[in-house]
């Protein structure tokens, strides 16, 4: 019988620190791992097109920056962070972009100088949080290791962006059971931001990581249910791959109904991702 992993964003008071070090250690190797990416490109290749349309290379590192500069106001809980949400209410649609747009035009060592700066920074400000506060958020307030697992799912995203930019494949790491677990917490939010109900039936969902391990989250005895490649589904989750691209499985109305809109980041879903076998000289979403 599967045995189901355990929350990876949350642990009982005494081992509060001990779960956010850890998280806290996967967005580093994450954020490392892309950093390679890109630490040694031309002007040229911060300038490559990646599969989000529009958007460069350049764009990808920029609101990675952004996302932890506002991550970090949210921490402060100022004036800074109330500007953020007012440009969201009055830009749904736009806001990311354009912070995005404005970041992207720095030259590049200086925009990597910032993001390198910037998420050692918020590492240690997620670390001095109180314990027991949560951090108000765009959506539902977080805990500290909540926000450190989140800026870990956009660095995972993102980083498989700019790597199949530059025609990298990446390896698989036991770090994508964070953008997995994420997948399953945000059921609910991937009807809401459709506006569409979420189906009474619960889905039970059963992944195998990369290194063999089992990851389980939902009822052991619900009927509908969702199988399959953990990493897969990590990158279904963040909408990096169709699901015909995809080793994971539905079985029932509502799991094959989630599937179609799983997405594990907050926001508007965009548009779908192009098939594997449709990418090539167009960029893909």
């Amino acid at each position: 019988m599967t045995t189901d992993s355990p929350d990876p964003t949350t642990s009982t008071a005494p081992r509060r620190d001990e779960v956010l070090e850890a998280v806290l250690a996967d967005l580093a190797a994450e954020s490392d791992q892309l950093d390679a990416l890109v630490a040694d490109l031309d002007d040229a290749g911060w300038s490559r097109p990646t599969p989000a349309e529009g958007w460069t290379i350049a764009h990808q590192v920029a609101h990675l920056h952004w996302t932890d500069e506002a991550s970090l106001a949210a921490v402060d809980g100022g004036e800074a962070f109330a500007a953020l949400i007012k440009s969201a209410v009055e830009n749904p649609a736009g806001y990311v972009d354009a912070e995005a747009e404005r970041l992207a035009a720095l030259a590049p060592s200086e925009l990597l100088a910032r993001w390198r700066d910037g998420r050692v920074r918020l590492a240690d400000a997620l670390r001095a949080v109180p314990h027991g506060d949560k951090i108000a958020w765009f959506g539902p307030p977080m805990s500290p290791a909540s926000m450190a697992t989140a800026r870990l799912m956009e660095t995972w995203a993102h980083g498989h962006d700019v790597a199949e930019a530059l025609d990298v494949e990446l390896p698989p790491t036991v770090r994508a059971k964070h953008v997995a677990y994420l997948g399953f917490r945000t059921r609910g939010f991937a009807y809401l931001v459709r506006g569409r109900d979420v189906p009474a039936a619960p889905v039970r969902l059963e992944l195998v990581g990369p290194d063999g391990d089992r990851w389980a989250w939902g009822p052991e005895d619900a009927p509908d249910r969702v199988t399959g490649d953990g990493y897969d589904f990590a990158l279904l989750a963040t909408r990096r791959r169709v699901r015909d691209d995809v080793d994971v499985t539905a079985e029932g109305p509502a799991a094959d109904e989630w599937l179609d809109i799983v997405q594990a980041f907050a926001g508007l879903p965009g548009p779908d991702p192009k098939p594997r076998g449709a990418r090539g000289t167009e960029d893909a979403s």
